[in-house]
């Protein structure tokens, strides 16, 4: 395992989901409810921003690894899971909506390593829906975190909106990745 920025970043990631998680298991005149949406919310942007940044930075100092490709999903996968079992422990997201969400990354996951181990990886790459898909739950689960209004903005119900949102373009993505990947499966079917 390369020790670099990027990938140390990733791992800086992984810890906070203990402290994310924790956040919401502090006793209770430690923090307010509405201090916990703020630290959650608060360490929640700051995996997004740090899982933004070391993509870049592992490509701006040429430190791209295997493992930090493998490392770095995982880590996304891992904190939206955490964010998403909370939420819906809390009552703020439908149990529904989580399962579409998590499902979906296990069962593309599963696909993806699948592919890679016959040699088809490259069909299956991370689309513009994919993409689209991850800004949605990226901007939705903050928002749904933070639970309040700010500014006359009520945060929860935009967030609300935009986890179903979420919900859609995921179940979009999945139909897209096995219809790309659907060739592969049938092929080695019969």
């Amino acid at each position: 395992m390369p020790l670099n920025v990027p990938n140390l970043l990733t791992w800086a990631r992984i810890l906070m989901i203990p402290l994310f998680v924790g956040v919401f298991y502090s006793p209770w005149h430690w923090l307010t409810p509405s201090e916990q949406n703020t630290w959650a919310t608060a360490i929640f942007i700051g995996a997004a921003v740090t899982d933004a940044f070391d993509g870049w930075l592992a490509r701006k100092l040429r430190q791209t690894s295997a493992f930090g490709a493998f490392l770095d999903p995982v880590a996304d996968k891992l904190m939206v899971a955490a964010a998403l079992v909370i939420l819906v422990q809390l009552g703020r997201v439908d149990a529904i909506v989580a399962f579409i969400i998590i499902g979906r990354e296990i069962a593309i996951s599963a696909l993806r390593e699948w592919m890679a181990k016959i040699g088809a990886a490259r069909s299956i790459a991370v689309s513009f829906i994919g993409k689209l898909k991850t800004s949605a739950q990226m901007v939705s689960i903050p928002m749904l975190l933070f639970h309040a209004k700010l500014g006359g903005i009520d945060f929860h119900r935009i967030g609300t909106w935009l986890i179903y949102v979420a919900a859609v373009l995921t179940l979009w993505s999945m139909i897209y990745y096995l219809r790309k990947a659907w060739p592969e499966i049938s092929a080695r079917v019969r």
